[in-house]
């Protein structure tokens, strides 16, 4: 039983990281670009956090994110939110401090099913459709991306 599990797993990876790889760039109007922002700036208003810039640190493991978060402070890569998707690169850092502490909320760890849990505790916040294909991309499509190819593909956002 658990190998088919670890089967339909990797192909649930491999499905989803061939829509972001095939996909073609989504148009993403200036008023959803505005209302990500605004959504994301209240987000960030909210963190019980400090974050801290990083250029470099990456957290191998959930466990150690979530150390740092119980100590009230979380690490956020440079190259974790480098979406030309933002008008300023503030509002990738918020996004990623969110996202992470979303997996905090929900104990969620960084596989498939970890970035599915913290996509669907983020999706029922945010306030349009439109918004949450974003998440989706971002979030679900981007991770199952970097589960099948073991490294970061070049970011844009996908609606499958």
């Amino acid at each position: 039983m658990a190998l088919t599990k670890a089967k339909t797993i990797t192909s649930q990876v491999e499905t989803l990281a061939k829509l972001y790889l095939e996909g073609k760039p989504a148009e993403i109007s200036d008023k959803t670009i505005a209302q990500l922002c605004d959504w994301l700036m209240d987000e960030f208003r909210q963190l019980p956090l400090n974050l801290q810039f990083s250029d470099y640190m990456r957290y191998d493991t959930a466990e150690e994110m979530f150390a740092d978060i119980e100590r009230g402070q979380l690490w956020v890569s440079a190259d974790s939110y480098d979406s030309a998707i933002y008008p300023n690169p503030i509002y990738g850092f918020i996004f990623q401090g969110m996202h992470d502490y979303d997996h905090y909320l929900t104990d969620s760890g960084f596989s498939l099913e970890g970035e599915i849990v913290a996509y669907n505790f983020t999706a029922k916040r945010v306030p349009s459709l439109e918004l949450q294909k974003i998440l989706y991309s971002e979030i679900v499509l981007r991770s199952a991306t970097y589960l099948h190819l073991g490294h970061a593909a070049a970011p844009k956002i996908v609606f499958s």
